[in-house]
């Protein structure tokens, strides 16, 4: 399988450390997870939603494989109504998935575009070993991208 991560090229990419330090929609501070997307596409869309000021620079567009066997798929249907703007309810949901280490991957729902999936990578799963960068490249955000608020 494949997943896009779009990133600061200042910090290593498969390292979870961002999300280990201010946690996200589905991981607690303290434990560290890569946030990555089915496409480019939704890295994009989920970068710029978290954008307030100028465009970020100096981002790198990552695509990283790892093993189809080593993903599950979080059923939306056991997620309750309200979901997405529930943050405590993702966190926990993550924080057990990760706790558990069942698999190296979670596909979730993305609450930016519904119909499409991000990637929850664990770097601490007995399998983060088997995840390979396929390419990078440095990744320049249009500037009519340019947040208005």
């Amino acid at each position: 399988m494949f997943a896009w991560r779009l990133a600061s090229g200042n910090y290593p990419p498969l390292t979870g450390e961002g999300a280990r330090l201010v946690g996200g929609r589905w991981n607690s501070p303290g434990r560290p997870l890569i946030y990555a997307s089915e496409s480019l596409a939704l890295c994009l869309a989920e970068c710029l939603v978290h954008v307030t000021g100028s465009l970020p620079l100096n981002y790198v567009a990552f695509k990283i494989s790892f093993p189809d066997g080593e993903a599950e798929e979080l059923n939306v249907k056991t997620l309750k109504a309200g979901w997405e703007r529930d943050l405590a309810r993702t966190r926990a949901t993550g924080d057990k998935w990760w706790a558990g280490a069942r698999s190296l991957a979670l596909i979730v729902p993305s609450v930016v575009l519904p119909e499409s999936r991000n990637i929850l990578l664990n770097p601490q799963h007995p399998s983060a070993a088997r995840m390979r960068l396929v390419s990078q490249q440095p990744f320049t955000f249009d500037p009519r991208l340019r947040p208005t608020r």
